[in-house]
């Protein structure tokens, strides 16, 4: 008896490790990592929608440095040909002092030499002048700055619609094909929410460099307003 139970305890043993060869334990398999992908491979996953994402993202680059590069020359030098500007007008050489301001090829100089070429006028006259002035320079400044605030706004809402297109197309394929398998979801998934991810960080970098182009541009108007009051004060005191 004791015999026949060591038989059927080797063939069950047997059977078992026959089991187990034939369907290893899929926990102790190691996964195959992923094979990288480059950042281009990547973005081309994303479909026809990543070409206007990609043209508002040359927009945005191109808006920002040139605002930039104006603004960044508006600086140069202009505390020291303001002052050469209020020597030349005090010392009664008004041509001089014309031509030194508008030599400064800036805002604050087109400004100056306004008010000069009015400084026989009423204060009231030469003030309203230099405002105008002024203004049509901070319209300078300001252009295509409200295409940066668009961009912020509708390049999220193009990455989501290329979302939403792509999610269609790939439940589309699902019902077309029968094909339902985990790895076709994950990766149709996948490469849908590179638009949105796309769009939102165009829409970020359009909102950062909108606000930091706005905080400049305030900083240069101060400026503007501080030396018009400068130059209104010394048309006073030139009259008086």
């Amino acid at each position: 008896m004791s015999h026949l139970l060591l038989i059927l305890q080797d063939t069950l043993n047997s059977a078992v490790q026959n089991i187990i060869s034939q369907n290893p334990d899929p926990v102790s398999q190691t996964a195959t990592p992923a094979a990288p992908i480059s950042l281009i491979n990547l973005l081309q996953q994303g479909g026809f929608i990543m070409y206007p994402l990609y043209l508002l993202f040359v927009l945005v680059i191109f808006i920002f440095f040139q605002r930039i590069f104006i603004l960044i020359n508006e600086n140069k030098n202009y505390q020291f040909m303001v002052n050469l500007v209020k020597e030349q007008f005090l010392s009664g050489n008004y041509s001089l002092a014309i031509d030194s301001a508008q030599k400064m090829n800036n805002s604050m100089g087109r400004v100056i030499a306004k008010g000069i070429q009015k400084h026989e006028a009423s204060i009231e006259v030469i003030d309203k002048s230099m405002e105008n002035a002024a203004k049509f320079e901070i319209f300078r400044f300001e252009k295509n700055l409200n295409i940066l605030s668009l961009i912020a706004g509708i390049a999220p809402m193009f990455g989501f619609l290329g979302t939403i297109v792509g999610m269609v197309q790939l439940f589309y394929n699902i019902s077309a094909t029968g094909e339902y398998t985990l790895n076709t979801i994950a990766g149709g998934i996948y490469t849908k929410m590179i638009t949105s991810a796309s769009g939102l960080i165009i829409g970020v970098l359009a909102y950062i460099a909108y606000n930091y182009i706005s905080t400049l541009i305030d900083k240069k108007v101060n400026q503007i307003e501080i030396v018009v009051t400068e130059f209104i004060d010394l048309f006073q005191a030139h009259k008086h």
